[in-house]
């Protein structure tokens, strides 16, 4: 390919927008372009690179027995119906009506759609199990799109399905694709750690995510160096120090005027945070009123709630007149003498004596609050962040906490989607059983930009050779005064279509400066250099792009180089 015919431009100063070195790099080489929040354009190097990524993910999941197909991005809305997440998942499910009215949906992910085909598709044991796979358009109107291709609102996903006839089948199929997915990440040149996870709007018994660790990332990862456990904050299971403990002393209401954050309360008082409780009100999508309390230095996990109340439609954060209503006091708000809200107390709360709390009154607060003497709670759990130190809730030593980016997941979904569907199989038995789930996907956008997060220096992309748009960038210099360095470079470019290793030849009328600044900026694994020069020196000067080494090789050494000899 001559980069003079090439669709791309090449930014020289870095974008304004560009918070993370993927997003920067990505425009500023000219492999996307953005269109709208959350929505990216793929110019011709951005596509071979995606294309690159997805055949290894093809490989990878034909390889465990996954047969690709291909399943619609618009969906009728009584598919989603049909499993209760049209009315379960928010804003994030793209809605809209047809010319006739009829309520559709934009592709999320695939679950639905499935699970009606098995019930179309399969009759007998003897057709499970089985492994199907496709590449599609999704959307997800996220309310904050971010980092460039990290977090998008529009994006290419491999989604896979394993339909087997049992657990123990399914279990087969979910640890199958956890190795192939170690697989991919290898071979994308990604360092990943595999965490537990919420199952989240996908349901189901068990679900891991494959990370990048990134101090960029969203999730914040809970690990211990001494034993290897890894799980996401969200599902990190806390292993408290029992409270000590104490008798239960009176309750007793104290002024505590401009107090309404535990900083400032614990000041006040001259006590540490451990002894006081605070609480976080939320609106849950079902239109109950959550009020959560935990100790005064730890904070709320919301997936935790989320899953401890069983809420639908997710949560938002509760107004000031939401709070009142239920007659609480922002700031000075407690559950004592509460009404109209579910009350969910985590566990060390629970356990602990004495601890202060608000009055529900403006300026006050309570001392010597018990749980079970002065409120009665709706539900006891685990509803807290782990932090930094806490004890591993395996082996006791304390965990570290990590920012990591998801590039993949898997999930566990059993029976929950072919239940809703009448998705069975007649077995050995000759009675009818449910075909049993489980879900996999792999962002192809978000690995593309992790891979540049991971490859990359100063001066541009440092693309691994699997994923390259182009084996080989070929830089000529001076070719209008010599006519041998056309001649070579011409010969070069042969060679490696030859070998079936396209190269990128830079054969623009630039100057050197420009021209191996792009080549720098572009990443190809191998810029080669013809000139003058190095044909003087005996052929071609080739730079290994990830260690900066060069070398002079004659043209027969460089064919080799492409065709990898």
């Amino acid at each position: 390919m001559r980069l003079s015919k090439l669709f791309f431009t090449t930014l020289r100063d870095d974008p304004a927008e560009a918070e993370m070195q993927s997003h920067r790099l990505l425009l500023r080489a000219g492999y996307v372009r953005q269109l709208g929040s959350g929505i990216y354009s793929l110019l011709p190097l951005g596509k071979r690179v995606n294309d690159r990524v997805e055949q290894i993910i093809r490989e990878e999941q034909n390889a465990i027995g996954g047969q690709e197909m291909e399943m619609p991005v618009v969906h009728p809305a009584d598919v989603w119906r049909a499993s209760g997440r049209y009315q379960a998942i928010g804003p994030e499910l793209g809605r809209f009506k047809d010319r006739n009215g009829r309520d559709m949906v934009l592709a999320m992910t695939h679950e639905e759609v499935v699970a009606m085909l098995l019930a179309d598709v399969v009759r007998s044991w003897r057709q499970l199990p089985m492994m199907v796979y496709h590449f599609q358009t999704k959307w997800r109107d996220e309310p904050r799109a971010r980092g460039g291709l990290i977090r998008v609102r529009e994006f290419v996903m491999k989604d896979a399905y394993s339909c087997d006839r049992d657990e123990a089948g399914l279990d087969a199929s979910y640890w199958a694709q956890h190795g192939a997915y170690v697989r991919i990440f290898e071979r994308l040149g990604l360092d990943t750690i595999a965490v537990s996870s919420d199952v989240g709007m996908m349901g189901g018994s068990l679900a891991h995510e494959f990370m990048v660790l990134n101090p960029a990332g969203e999730d914040v990862l809970v690990l211990c160096e001494s034993c290897g456990y890894a799980a996401n904050r969200q599902v990190a299971v806390i292993r408290h120090l029992p409270a000590a403990p104490e008798e239960a002393l009176a309750l007793e209401e104290i002024a505590t005027p401009g107090t309404t954050t535990i900083a400032t309360l614990a000041a006040f008082l001259g006590v540490d945070a451990t002894r006081t409780a605070k609480a976080a009100f939320f609106m849950a999508g079902d239109g109950r009123l959550i009020t959560a309390i935990v100790r005064g230095d730890h904070e709320v996990n919301e997936t935790k709630l989320l899953n401890a109340v069983q809420a639908t439609g997710g949560f938002r954060p509760a107004t000031v007149e939401e709070i009142k209503a239920a007659g609480m006091e922002p700031g000075y708000g407690s559950p004592i003498g509460a009404h109209d809200t579910v009350v969910a107390v985590d566990e060390l709360v629970a356990q602990s004596a004495n601890l202060v709390a608000g009055a529900n009154r403006e300026g006050f607060h309570l001392r010597n609050v018990n749980v079970g003497r002065d409120f009665t709670p709706d539900i006891i759990a685990d509803l807290t962040n782990a932090q930094e130190g806490d004890p591993c809730p395996t082996c006791g030593e304390p965990v570290i906490l990590r920012n990591g980016i998801e590039v993949g997941n898997i999930f566990k979904l059993g029976t929950t989607y072919t239940d809703a569907f009448g998705a069975t199989y007649l077995g050995e038995d000759g009675v009818a059983h449910p075909i049993v789930m489980g879900s996999y996907g792999i962002g192809v956008g978000r690995n593309v930009a992790c891979i540049v997060e991971a490859h990359h220096d100063e001066k541009g992309i440092i693309w691994p050779a699997e994923v390259a748009p182009y084996a080989a960038h070929l830089v000529s210099i001076g070719a209008a005064k010599e006519p041998r360095v056309a001649e070579v470079a011409e010969r070069l470019h042969a060679l490696a279509a030859e070998a079936g290793r396209e190269i990128l030849w830079d054969d623009r009328d630039e100057s050197p400066g420009v021209k191996f600044t792009d080549a720098e900026l572009l990443g190809m694994p191998w810029i080669l250099t013809v000139s003058p020069r190095s044909l003087a020196a005996g052929g071609v000067e080739v730079t290994e792009r990830a260690t900066g080494e060069r070398a002079t090789r004659t043209l027969e050494e460089t064919g080799a180089l492409l065709r990898g000899d």
